[in-house]
């Protein structure tokens, strides 16, 4: 159950989570609606994930010493205006205008909702607070992305777009209405706040999150071609198996709240990637089973979204003098291992080994978000060390 003063945080997710997610199953539709390519619709994508790349610190940077309330409420009222921009962009130019725009408010949402909902988490139980507002975006790959990916195929992919802005009118309402009012934390100035970056500690967050969670994008950017090619599913199969890959985020992004709030944030990432690395193996081992199949689609989806509460936790915990700021670049880093495990993944592909062979990229790189994460464990005993 969602505490209710974290419900508009989770509706804000859920539009964005739909926004982001449904573009994949609707790109056909808007290639021959705008009378371009696949590829050329693809980016799109791109330029949506740019967007998050950019917004994400931008935005905080600009707006982070405001009340927490009143930014959230303009990061969700950019977002509804952008995507119903989206539903009557005319041209794909046009359209990759409105898809980077966007994507601005998308990071930045979540960086502030990140310390909000820290804010407003009972003692102890800040991770479980943070699960709940990812819940929202989870929740939208169970449900928003099959609706409108349903709706872009016979009614109108414009249609999706209107539907995403009207979640995000509806979520800046509701944060209006729901979320107390803080004030801001007096403004130091950018400079200031630049030198979070200063910290080892927080590239190391950003490095495990930008290549450990890239395990995840390049088995999720390469699943369908595996289940079809190698596997053998039909291919009226694959939305069946991605809503239990959106069951399994569900359920893992909660889980995953609760064992931050058990053990230390590092702790739990170093556990959730080495599982995860057994996890892809195993798809790739284990590519021929369908039976083995489904059940790896539920645990990869609830292993890769139990590891969001806790990276939001790390970077919070090393960016302490701009917490905003750093806790926005968590989406920046998850956007980075989009492209990053979409690109590597592919490689094998164009060397012509089978649509298997991306999951031996993944668990690669979710080995090298392991080994960076032992690596900060390492340096923070250094320190400690140094200090005695």
């Amino acid at each position: 159950m969602i505490k209710k003063s974290l419900a508009p945080l989770a509706l804000g997710g859920f539009g964005i989570g739909m926004t982001e997610f449904v573009m994949m199953g609707i790109l056909p539709d808007i290639a021959t609606g705008l009378n371009i390519s696949i590829p050329q619709a693809g980016y799109l994508i791109s330029a949506y994930a740019v967007g998050v790349v950019v917004g994400a610190p931008t935005l905080v940077s600009m707006l982070g010493h405001r009340p927490p309330r009143g930014v959230l409420v303009w990061f969700m009222l950019m977002f509804a205006a952008f995507n119903a921009l989206s539903a009557f962009a005319p041209n794909f130019h046009t359209m990759m205008l409105f898809r980077f725009l966007a994507g601005l408010p998308h990071g930045a949402f979540f960086g502030v909702g990140a310390v909000v909902a820290t804010r407003l988490a009972d003692k102890g139980k800040e991770a479980a607070a943070l699960a709940s507002m990812f819940s929202g975006l989870t929740i939208a790959n169970v449900v928003g992305v099959p609706a409108g990916t349903w709706l872009g195929h016979h009614m109108s992919w414009r249609l999706v777009f209107l539907i995403v802005a009207a979640i995000g009118l509806a979520a800046a309402l509701m944060t209006q209405k729901v979320i107390p009012y803080f004030e801001g934390k007096p403004r130091a100035g950018l400079a200031q706040d630049l030198r979070i970056f200063r910290n080892p500690k927080l590239w190391l967050a950003l490095g495990i999150t930008s290549i450990g969670t890239g395990g995840l994008f390049a088995w999720l950017s390469y699943i369908a071609p595996l289940l079809t090619e190698v596997t053998h599913f039909h291919a009226d199969m694959i939305p069946l198996i991605m809503t239990v890959v959106g069951v399994g985020m569900t359920a893992g992004v909660q889980f995953g709240g609760k064992l931050a709030d058990r053990v230390h944030p590092l702790r739990a990432i170093q556990i959730l990637l080495a599982s995860m690395i057994v996890l892809l193996l195993l798809n790739a081992v284990l590519a021929s089973s369908q039976a083995a199949m489904v059940m790896l689609a539920f645990g990869v989806g609830a292993n890769a979204l139990a590891l969001g509460p806790s990276i939001q936790m790390l970077l919070i915990e090393h960016s302490r003098e701009a917490e905003m700021l750093g806790s926005s670049l968590g989406q920046s880093g998850f956007n980075i291992g989009n492209a990053l495990g979409a690109f590597l993944g592919g490689i094998p592909l164009i060397l012509g080994f089978s649509y298997a062979s991306p999951q031996w990229v993944a668990a690669g790189l979710a080995g090298a978000g392991l080994v960076l994460a032992l690596a900060m464990q390492a340096h923070a005993r250094r320190s400690v060390r140094a200090l005695a």
